[in-house]
């Protein structure tokens, strides 16, 4: 058998986690991941200098690293680690009842004795009204050891090995001390800044190469035009307008290559284009900025147009010859790098590291005679399938590696050295775009809410082109560069991959919230205001609230006055929360409102909070924001005398002003609006609105949040069944 050449290539990232309107971290996964997975996975080689491997980082990763470790980046979930647990509040007690069991329990949470105890004393529900139950079960040295055990569970078995402080404390386990819950947080923020440096130390001594991804790990074929998905799946439904930007393609290139260099001190020579997505045209732009190669999954090698069929070729080369462009191209065997990925976690360390070596050597078997220097790529995530291995995947690696270091006819690559050494024989002058799942872009386009987001992000790049064009004041303003900073994040893939049905987590919600955040701050960074249509969840998950359905029609006086117990009886009725996030605030303008309607006329109560007085009153804009079946805001202002001062409809194309008759304040706002005024076609089925509060032109609440009541036509039938929060 010929030698083969094995390429491992660990590939790590994380979306942008921040809020671009509060710059709170949402969600705690790099901090996180940083603990468990990107400086143990480069540390381990330190032990196997035989071994070689390849890294591959993205940019809004390490942004986000650096943010950690120079103490600026705050989340959620580290704040509520910090704050002492005798002074947490009930809200904060359940936030850490609800998300601090977050990791798989088989490896991180049953085999830590304390750690398991206080799962089964929250039981293994997530529904908060069922934990608020529990609070009474907890004492405060519960919670401090929650807040402990949370934060140490990610710390990887190497810190327990090579870090007196974290080895003592899994030792102690229980009974936690402020001063230990700080200090380890410490140690978090410590191992931040380590990572970058530890990836250089290796790549310097020529153990490791770094490649790069696409900035904020966009679907580069997408962006550069949606129809390229086409290519793959020629019937699948696409967004209703076409996004085809390859400039911004051309930029979160280009801009990874800046990055990495300020780093590295060199130009990358590889990429991983994000997901392995790949076309002609995304791969152009990719030599157009230098990189010398890329890599993707054998699904698009042989779904190519070149028509390859034989098998062998998977483990070969190639240079893609498209438009005189030219790059070298490695593919991913998808069934070895899967076997890592989602097989050999349930293994015997050791089998399972000769099951994968077995494997490699019956490729060389499979070759033969057919290529002197057979190349096998195995291409992962470096840190999502650890977390399902005992030992965070230690115990495997360790054999692994092991057992290459004594292996004669296996030998480990960095992917330029091969390809140095071992230079592409064979051309592609085509390829079918794809990426390294089914070879097509299924996951981030074609369900609904997919291409939603699609036409959100559409709508907003052009919203920014237009107004910059329009106000040219602005261009090169620090407002602009921040919108086009803020739009391209919003263009990575990890958004769509929780959109849709192929995907689901704890965190969905998060998710969105987040991607929808990075669209309205575009239009908050040009002072304007943000489309309705973006506080409305894109992912299926309405937020609970406090409400019930119409119960028959209504027809209230508009007095602005309580006229009598029964005129809002039969009405739905909303009960505000806290939203959280941007929205959050200590106090709301509206306590609730009441809605309903009777065939001809639309009604909306809302009832104001103690503390509004008239002179604040007159700060406010109160709107009734319809989505559906037209889009159209209605505008309701008071005058310090409560007397109105605008009642106003605005669509999309046109404003008019309202009767004054069917508006009135005095103890509550009550508004009528004749469905003739709002224009919905005959044919429609249903309606959804929102309500909201502005002060001083500045909304400060919305209502629901992320969602909106959606209510049927009313007919002579009336179907209560059709009301939904």
């Amino acid at each position: 058998m010929k030698k083969v050449y094995l390429a491992f290539l660990w590939h790590q990232h994380q979306p942008m986690y921040k809020n671009p309107s509060t710059n709170i971290y949402e969600l705690p996964w790099v901090r996180l991941h940083a603990t468990k997975d990107y400086y143990d996975m480069v540390a381990v080689l330190d032990n196997f200098p035989k071994v070689k491997a390849n890294f591959n980082l993205v940019p809004s990763l390490l942004i986000q690293l650096d943010e950690y470790a120079r103490g600026e980046a705050k989340d959620k979930f580290l704040d509520h680690t910090l704050k002492p647990a005798e002074q947490l509040n009930d809200d904060e007690k359940v936030f850490i009842l609800l998300n601090f069991f977050m990791a798989n329990w088989d490896t991180m949470i049953f085999p830590y004795n304390r750690y398991f105890q206080l799962l089964e004393k929250r039981g293994r529900q997530t529904n908060e009204a069922e934990i608020r139950k529990t609070l009474s079960y907890f004492k405060t040295e519960d919670f401090r050891d929650l807040q402990v055990w949370f934060n140490l569970t990610w710390m990887d078995p190497y810190w327990r090995r090579t870090d007196k402080f974290i080895g003592d404390l899994y030792n102690k386990g229980r009974d936690f001390t402020e001063e230990e819950k700080a200090e380890l947080i410490k140690k978090h923020l410590e191992i931040c800044g380590m990572i970058v440096q530890k990836h250089k130390e290796a790549q310097d001594r020529g153990q490791i190469e770094v490649s790069i991804t696409p900035f904020y790990h966009p679907i580069l074929p997408l962006v550069c035009d949606t129809n390229a998905a086409h290519e793959a799946t020629p019937n699948m439904i696409l967004p209703t307008k076409r996004f085809s930007h390859p400039e911004d393609a051309a930029w979160q290139i280009n801009n990874a290559v800046k990055y990495y260099e300020n780093i590295f001190g060199q130009k990358p020579k590889g990429m991983w284009p994000s997901e392995g997505s790949v076309s002609n045209e995304a791969a152009g732009l990719i030599a157009d900025a230098g990189i010398k190669w890329i890599a993707t999954d054998e699904a698009v090698l042989f779904n190519s147009r070149d028509a390859i069929t034989d098998r062998k070729l998977l483990f070969r080369p190639f240079t893609l010859d498209v438009d005189g462009k030219n790059i070298n191209m490695i593919f991913r065997d998808h069934g070895l790098s899967d076997s890592v990925g989602f097989v050999y976690s349930k293994w015997n360390p050791e089998d399972a590291a000769n099951d994968l070596i077995s494997k490699i050597k019956n490729i060389g078997h499979f070759v033969g005679n057919s290529y002197d220097a057979p190349l096998v790529s195995v291409i992962l995530d470096g840190e999502n399938c650890w977390e399902y291995y005992k030992n965070d995947g230690w115990d495997f690696l360790t054999k692994l590696y092991e057992k290459l270091s004594a292996d004669d006819e296996i030998e480990t690559v960095r992917i330029s050295d091969y390809l140095e050494k071992f230079p592409p024989r064979n051309v592609l002058t085509s390829l079918t775009a794809g990426s390294w799942i089914n070879g097509n872009f299924g996951v981030w386009i074609g369900h609904s809410e997919d291409n939603a987001s699609w036409d959100y992000l559409g709508m907003t790049r052009d919203f920014l082109v237009d107004f910059i064009e329009k106000n040219p004041g602005f261009k090169g303003s620090e407002q602009e560069k921040e919108a086009w900073k803020t739009l391209y994040a919003a263009e990575g893939s990890d958004w769509n991959w929780w959109y849709g049905a192929d995907h689901s987590s704890e965190n969905d919600a998060a998710f969105d919230y987040i991607y929808r955040q990075h669209l309205i701050k575009v239009y908050e960074c040009m002072g304007q205001r943000p489309p309705d249509v973006l506080y409305k969840s894109i992912k299926n998950a309405p937020k609970r609230c406090n409400a019930s359905n119409p119960m028959s029609f209504i027809n209230p006086k508009i007095d602005g006055k309580i006229t009598s117990f029964f005129e809002w009886k039969n009405a739905g009725f909303y009960e505000v929360g806290h939203s959280g996030g941007s929205m959050h605030q200590v106090s709301t303008a509206l306590k609730s409102f009441h809605y309903g309607f009777n065939k001809d006329n639309f009604y909306v109560r809302l009832d104001l909070s103690d503390d509004i007085t008239m002179k604040l009153l007159e700060e406010m804009t109160f709107y009734v924001a319809f989505l559906n079946p037209v889009k159209c805001k209605v505008a309701v202002k008071f005058n310090s005398l409560g007397i109105p001062s605008e009642f106003s409809l605005k669509t999309e194309s046109s404003e008019k002003q309202l009767d004054f008759k069917d508006v009135a304040f005095s103890k509550i706002v009550e508004i009528m609006l004749p469905f003739k005024d709002l224009e919905f076609p005959e044919d429609y089925d249903t309606a959804e609105f929102t309500v909201s509060v502005d002060k001083n032109d500045f909304e400060i609440e919305r209502w629901p949040y992320q969602t909106t009541i959606v209510f049927a036509k009313p007919s002579d039938g009336f179907n209560f069944q059709c009301w939904t929060v």
